[in-house]
């Protein structure tokens, strides 16, 4: 990320969730009436002309071309997420942290976490445009959400936990979408054994790179350009995990993942007449704290 600004593929996911939430109601996976709040005048609009069927043609044709599989993955891995949570929530979890919240909105769209505590951490650059594009159209923050920062490579959680003084003695669920990716390996386990302190029957709820797509990018569709892409940016990736090491990887964090799906396996549950190829090696994986 360049250190000046927010992240753009933040930007990018919440131009997803908010032309998503232009379908008409008995179509769309969500309704994200926030995820405006944070697109550059030129997104948004994009988003208003989406209402026109052959302008929103254009549009998916686009975004298809930019990002491959991109589109249709976010999309179908918001509601997975979604879904998820709620499902840690039914089994009694009392708080959520969002580890690398982005432009995330689910503290305001979500019913079922109206009475939940949230905590959001996140990079100083994206938390500031957050927060600011929060308060400038909604005139305040969320009363059920504390907002905190940090540099994930560079801070630590537990010195953040202790400063700020966050219940680990709660059952937690940790949703931490699109950030593995971004980090070392010591960042990574760092965040494991930060959650390993929680409570058991907490949930972290991840998504993750297949290594193969960093090793051999030519074998996703679209792998290539989307690496360079993300090298023009400023925002490489540069960790991931062969899914069958995943459950090794957790266990060293008394850890028992539950789920691990590709987006191939949540589109195919979530859109199933809207086929689309691409970004195959995203996944969603949820593990249990023992």
């Amino acid at each position: 990320m360049k250190v000046d600004k927010a992240s753009r593929t933040a930007q990018y996911m919440a131009f997803f969730r908010a032309l998503e939430s232009t379908r008409p109601a008995d179509k769309r996976l969500f309704n994200d009436p926030y995820a405006r709040f944070f697109l550059d005048n030129g997104l948004r609009r994009w988003i208003n002309l989406s209402t026109i069927p052959f302008a929103r043609k254009i549009i998916h044709r686009i975004a298809h071309k930019r990002i491959p599989g991109g589109l249709s993955s976010g999309v179908a891995r918001t509601r997975y997420i979604d879904d998820l949570l709620k499902s840690t929530i039914d089994k009694g979890v009392k708080q959520v942290i969002m580890l690398g919240a982005g432009f995330d909105t689910r503290a305001m769209r979500l019913d079922f976490l109206h009475n939940t505590n949230i905590i959001e951490i996140d990079h100083p650059n994206t938390a500031k445009q957050k927060l600011g594009a929060i308060q400038s159209e909604m005139g305040n923050l969320p009363q059920n959400t504390r907002f905190y920062q940090m540099d994930f490579n560079e801070q630590s959680l537990e010195d953040l936990a202790h400063t700020r003084n966050i219940d680990m003695s709660l059952p937690t669920t940790f949703i931490w979408e699109g950030v593995s990716n971004y980090l070392t390996d010591k960042a990574v386990a760092g965040t494991f054994a930060f959650f390993e302190k929680f409570a058991s029957g907490s949930y972290i709820i991840f998504t993750y790179v297949h290594q193969q797509m960093l090793d051999e990018p030519h074998s996703f569709f679209g792998g290539e350009k989307l690496l360079n892409d993300l090298a023009n940016i400023e925002e490489r990736w540069t960790f991931g995990w062969y899914p069958e090491d995943l459950p090794q990887y957790l266990e060293k964090y008394h850890c028992t993942l539950i789920e691990d799906k590709g987006a191939v396996e949540y589109r195919d549950i979530y859109m199933p007449e809207r086929p689309e190829r691409g970004y195959e090696f995203y996944r969603v994986a949820m593990a249990e704290r023992d």
